[in-house]
């Protein structure tokens, strides 16, 4: 439980505990943020990771002048990319040999099923997983069991981080610092969790009116 209530303590206070690490490791926080958000997307154990609260408080403190805009944006779009990568690249791997046989947990039928699904459907699923927290940590994992073709799925890949870490990032830029953000950092990372499920729940609702 305590464990619990420091991590939940972490992504409502990020900011400040961002600012606390510019301040005592300089620019190696960037090194910091790369690995936090790589673990994020690229580690399929570590889906509980702030990130999208994390890049918009690493964007508000590139306004405030603490860090490079144009050094973050890269370095959190390499991160995203590489991770989805990693993340694809096992998937990918262990696929076939579960394609071999049935086992107890995934059924070869399902994981054709599923090899179907990312052909038809892959790349507006892979973009629209990087918007939505834990979802995003899984969404390359099982696009590499699907064997999701490479060079589509690194098209898709690229395009849905540009969109998040663009997003985000520069979100928390040009409005991290106005006084309203500041006294209510909370209830953003808040705001940003819930419109980051909007996109799901509209595709839902639209697969259940197609009758899907």
């Amino acid at each position: 439980m305590d464990i619990l209530l420091s991590f939940l303590d972490f992504v409502l206070h990020i900011d400040k505990h961002l600012f606390e690490l510019v301040a005592q490791y300089g620019l190696w926080v960037y090194a910091i943020l790369f690995v936090i958000i790589f673990c994020e997307t690229g580690l399929v154990v570590t889906p509980f990771l702030p990130g999208d609260s994390l890049l918009f408080a690493a964007g508000a403190i590139a306004g405030a002048g603490h860090l490079d805009y144009a050094a973050l944006l890269a370095i959190m779009l390499a991160a995203g990319i590489a991770g989805d990568a990693v993340n694809y690249s096992i998937g990918h791997h262990v696929g076939p040999a579960i394609f071999d046989r049935d086992s107890r947990l995934i059924r070869k039928e399902h994981l054709l099923k599923a090899r179907a699904f990312y052909e038809m459907h892959g790349g507006k699923a892979i973009i629209l997983a990087r918007f939505v927290p834990i979802v995003r940590t899984f969404a390359p994992f099982v696009a590499g069991i699907a064997l999701m073709h490479p060079g589509r799925f690194l098209t898709f890949n690229i395009t849905g981080c540009l969109l998040w870490v663009g997003g985000l990032v520069s979100a928390g830029y040009f409005l991290g610092n106005t006084p309203f953000a500041r006294d209510n950092f909370g209830i953003i990372v808040y705001a940003i969790i819930a419109v980051s499920l909007l996109p799901v729940a509209v595709e839902m609702l639209r697969a259940r009116r197609g009758g899907r």
